[in-house]
């Protein structure tokens, strides 16, 4: 057996031995839940079958695409407590169950079969061995698939919060089913999902659009790198001497971060950075200051209706929400309008309608009178929705005004005249949903029991860290578990976390040491599988 075949396997069965260690208390978990309930009684989720009769009809047959994932999990629920009908559908793979096939506020569950790669009839990071009539094969089934489940169960919205494995066959499936069916759509058509979708494309498009973004360059071979580097070095080499001017030049001095354009597991994490003489001094990030944030918003005919931005990581597991006041959470809400109301003048067609999440970097830029400035550059763009929406699954107002907000799509514009909607001003906050002020920061105990507990303790009896470090991780984890809240567990819907941890994520695991699939890393609130 190979050194990598036993790694992976003393790792496959650890983590399945440790589900199976941790399911008694899972289950006991739940039951204390459901006494708890049952003995002390609380205001319960609304049953669409208890509403009152002259509530019904106000209740909608919402379909969520990605139940298996916390953000489409959220959604449904969030539905689910306002009194809507909710149908889920999610890819699921033979024998391995979606684990959120099993939460109460589904009245109905439908499987897809899950792709084998990210394919789509007309993205450019499709494999080169996969020919277009098998993708475009793939995507036609997909699409014709949830125009059955739209048509069958008579459904008025659909909210498309899918990976992206399938964000050219959503966004084809939107113009199929406003087309084909009654059914209206909380997702981007093709044209403007393929213009964000990829990070080229994305970065030519907000420079077009004329917003901040840093310097990109588009580059096929190791030729066109050196190229780029040989280019600035020679700009560079022209400055002076002078110890004045020899600041300003390590101030201004550049650096680039290789990245691949496309979904690319094996070198996700690979960040190349450019010109290699550089890297020691400046590994940490590309652009000066290094602090990194995510969006989640719901565009409505090109209005920002719900907004919520956060610190982000490379793999983020741990969301905090950032004061819906703040000056960075104002930036990021002012460049996500600005972006949305260019785009929608410049395409000249329908009013964008769908999730836009953005990625930025911002850079600490210091000034001796007033403090320090900070420029705001969006690094990468996600036309769906972003697992930051968990920061509203919180019942309440805020949980009431985000549901009506996507229920806005099914409502004719306002002062809507001759087919055209009438003028908006999109500056102001009105009709914008943002989570409530007290909203619990959300982590996943299975992420955090594995990375701040089980791995530090074999790291730490290896003696690759103190004992220190193990015991600040261990006091992290138990600060999340008594003080933040689990993204996936809720008390009246426990189901789809035992599943998670206790199912869909053993089976996944032992499935891809069985077909010697190499992995990396997990994302437990996607249900993503970083392969290698």
């Amino acid at each position: 057996m190979s050194e990598y075949r036993f790694s992976d396997t003393v790792r496959t069965f650890g983590l399945t031995l440790l589900s199976i260690l941790l399911l008694p208390l899972s289950l006991l978990t739940l039951s204390l839940g459901y006494a708890a309930q049952y003995l002390f009684p609380q205001p319960t989720p609304p049953s669409p079958a208890h509403h009152h009769r002259e509530d019904a009809r106000d209740r909608r047959t919402i379909l969520v695409t990605g139940v298996g994932m916390a953000k489409g999990l959220t959604l449904a629920r969030a539905f689910h407590l306002s009194g809507h009908r909710v149908i889920g559908v999610d890819f699921e793979a033979p024998g391995i169950p979606c684990s959120g096939r099993s939460s109460s506020s589904l009245s109905a569950f439908y499987r897809m079969p899950k792709p084998d790669h990210p394919s789509s009839p007309t993205s450019p990071s499709a494999p080169s061995n996969t020919s277009p009539s098998k993708a475009n094969g793939a995507a036609d089934a997909y699409v014709e698939r949830l125009v059955d489940i739209v048509r069958t169960d008579g459904v008025d919205l659909w909210v498309s919060c899918s990976g992206v494995a399938s964000a050219a066959e959503d966004a084809v499936a939107k113009e199929a089913l406003e087309r084909r069916t009654r059914c209206r759509c909380v997702q981007f058509d093709l044209a403007t999902t393929m213009r964000l979708h990829e990070k080229d494309r994305f970065m030519a498009e907000t420079a077009r659009l004329g917003l901040p973004c840093p310097e990109t360059h588009t580059v096929t071979s190791r030729k066109e790198i050196l190229c780029i580097l040989d280019d600035y070095a020679a700009s560079s080499s022209s400055s002076s001497s002078s110890e004045k001017d020899e600041k300003k030049k390590k101030k201004k001095q550049k650096n680039f971060i290789l990245k691949p354009i496309g979904v690319d597991d094996a070198n996700r994490g690979n960040m190349t950075l450019l010109p290699p003489a550089h890297a020691p001094r400046n590994r940490r990030q590309f652009i000066p200051g290094g602090a990194e944030y995510c969006t989640h918003a719901l565009v409505v005919r090109g209005e920002v209706r719900c907004f919520v931005a956060c610190p982000s990581a490379e793999l983020l597991m741990h969301y905090r929400p950032l004061p819906a006041d703040s000056a960075l959470s104002r930036a990021m809400l002012a460049f996500t309008r600005g972006f949305v109301a260019r785009s929608s003048e410049s395409q000249g067609h329908e009013e964008m309608t769908g999730h836009l999440s953005f990625d930025f970097m911002v850079e600490d830029e210091e000034i001796t009178e007033n403090g320090f400035r900070r420029n705001l550059y969006a690094i990468e763009c996600n036309p769906r929705a972003h697992t930051a929406v968990v920061l509203f699954a919180q019942p309440g107002p805020e949980m009431r005004d985000m549901v009506r907000a996507y229920l806005s799509v099914l409502e004719p514009p306002k002062g809507a005249a001759n087919g055209r909607p009438a003028p908006r001003a999109n500056d102001e906050d009105g009709n914008l949903v943002v989570p409530p002020s007290d909203a619990q920061s959300r982590y996943w105990v299975g992420h955090d029991l594995v990375s701040l507990g089980v791995h530090p303790a074999y790291r730490v009896a290896a003696g690759r860290i103190s004992l220190h470090e193990f015991l600040s991780g261990l006091l992290v984890f138990f600060t999340h578990v008594l003080t933040w809240k689990e993204g996936t567990w809720e008390t009246w819907d426990p189901w789809p976390a035992v599943t998670l941890y206790h199912a869909y994520w053993p089976l996944s695991i032992f499935d891809a040491w069985w077909k010697g699939q190499r992995w990396s890393r997990v994302n437990v609130s996607t249900t993503k599988m970083f392969t290698c």
